[in-house]
């Protein structure tokens, strides 16, 4: 049986350490050597400030916020623009797990080296000291929490946005189960017993149902059962899973989007009426606008063809250069996640209250469809203005529906060019590579190839209604591209 509140203060009271993490001010742990909770030093906020926030800055006023995924992509901008664009916000609680070697301390010190967050350390100096950080673990069973650390989460948290989430196109099954569709569903139990739980966000994808040739905002049936599934692959090895596994996924290309697709139906299915919104955004990439432009800090899916493009390694794509390359910035899709947020705790709090959680498909194609014949396109012409100083040969990437001619294409344009290079590097001495380097490449471009190939149109009516209704003054803390947050027409 968990121990009572009171138990878990005394505990804390006579058994504990106060530590300050170093290089970090106003980020203040109480410690047992594994528990934490926070010891809170509001930032003190201008009252005449706070007389002119807006309506979404008013809902996120004084309110604790758990988020997930903090230390990821999109976890990075939602975490900054919460603390520099809502000044009344309470806490951030930052769920982090220790991660090559790294405990959470020496993870989050890094993250805020990053420029993205050079902005906030101008605007809101003392942002540290609405900052708790929490050991947890989205891959472990319970969240990896501590008993006392989810007490505080149950007395404090208000809001939740869970971000965190396996997004690799080959994770072992097992990984990703764990990740996408267990976390979620031990995050929605610790929700049930919060004492002032708003709204918890589900950040899915707008390709959990990319076997469909339309996408509305709306559940689709997905026939698998998360206990049966969990129940019959515990038994089973990593080689029969991996024989299995086309039954398994069924219509389904890879296992992140099978499992974004099950824990949106474990979540419809077990929501019992707790305030809950889906909010599926495309691809992701750089930012448009803020904190700073063109921030990134991965290379996945479009943005890696493109560095692998423009530094003239990747030279040609099995893909179909008609099909929608459907991206978002990310600076936009947290602007258009955090009003969602805000609407969907309102709804709940109607008469009528929706029948299931809504959701919110957040895509580019409705109102400003690019082609990735024309992404190719941008980027020839990006670079002819900027040429790379790194680039191995002259940007020009053949773009192929064929399976037949990519191989062709791959033989005379990746693996002949890359021979060459290699038998050159041992003629001078060096360690050849381009041939490994080709081996990762045809492995990322097969994982992109389905989506390249297929097109596929969304319904986005929530979400531009969303954006419709949302205040003049709320628009401009989003400052968002209206090509990308209005969305004009339906899907």
């Amino acid at each position: 049986m968990a121990p009572s509140l009171e138990t878990l203060t005394q505990h804390t009271t006579h058994n504990v350490h106060l530590k300050r993490i170093q290089n970090m001010e106003g980020i203040d742990v109480v410690s047992n050597g594994v528990d934490t909770v926070p010891i809170i030093d509001s930032l003190n906020v201008n009252m005449n400030e706070l007389d002119r926030l807006s309506d979404v800055q008013e809902f996120y006023k004084g309110k604790n916020i758990l988020i997930t995924g903090a230390t990821g992509f999109l976890g990075k901008i939602l975490m900054e623009k919460l603390l520099r664009s809502c000044p009344g916000v309470d806490n951030l609680y930052l769920l982090v797990r220790q991660k090559r070697g790294k405990d959470i301390f020496t993870r989050i010190e890094e993250i805020f080296d990053d420029p993205v967050f050079d902005r906030l350390k101008k605007e809101v100096p003392k942002f540290r000291h609405k900052l708790v950080v929490i050991p947890g673990d989205c891959e472990a069973a319970g969240l990896g929490l501590t008993l006392m650390d989810r007490q505080m989460l149950i007395e404090k948290v208000n809001i939740i946005f869970h971000s965190a989430a396996t997004v690799k196109f080959d994770e072992h099954l097992r990984a990703a189960l764990n990740t996408n569709v267990r976390a979620p569903l031990h995050l929605l139990r610790l929700a049930r017993d919060m004492k002032a739980l708003d709204v918890l966000m589900h950040i899915s994808t707008a390709y959990s149902n990319s076997h469909l040739s339309h996408v509305e905002e709306r559940f689709y049936p997905c026939d698998a059962d998360y206990e049966q599934l969990h129940q019959r692959i515990d038994k089973l090895t990593d080689k029969q899973i991996r024989d299995l596994l086309p039954t398994i996924l069924d219509a389904w290309p890879n296992t992140y989007t099978f499992t974004k697709a099950l824990a949106e139906k474990e979540l419809r299915v077990n929501a019992g009426g707790m305030p809950i919104g889906i909010f599926r955004p495309a691809i992701v990439i750089s930012t448009v606008k803020e904190p700073l432009k063109c921030w990134l800090d991965n290379m996945y899916g479009p943005t890696g063809i493109a560095v692998g493009s423009v530094s003239g390694i990747v030279r040609t794509l099995q893909c179909d250069e008609n099909v929608t390359a459907d991206l978002v910035p990310v600076d936009s899709a947290v602007n258009c996640l955090m009003v969602a947020a805000a609407n969907v705790s309102s709804a709940y709090k109607q008469r009528s209250p929706p029948q299931e959680p809504p959701i919110y498909n957040f895509v580019s194609s409705v109102e400003n469809r690019i082609t990735y014949g024309d992404f190719m396109e941008k980027n020839v012409a990006m670079v002819d203005k900027y040429p790379s100083l790194n680039a191995v040969w002259y940007l020009t990437v053949t773009l192929t529906k064929s399976l037949l001619m990519y191989k062709i294409y791959i033989f005379f344009l990746h693996l002949l060019p890359g021979a060459f290079f290699d038998v050159l590097a041992l003629c001078i001495g060096r360690k050849p590579k381009m041939l490994k380097v080709y081996k990762k490449v045809h492995k990322f471009s097969s994982l992109l190839t389905y989506f390249c190939m297929r097109e596929i149109s969304f319904c986005n009516r929530n979400t531009r209604e969303l954006w419709q209704k949302t205040s003049d003054s709320d628009k401009q803390v989003a400052r968002s591209s209206d090509k990308v947050s209005e969305m004009g027409r339906d899907g």
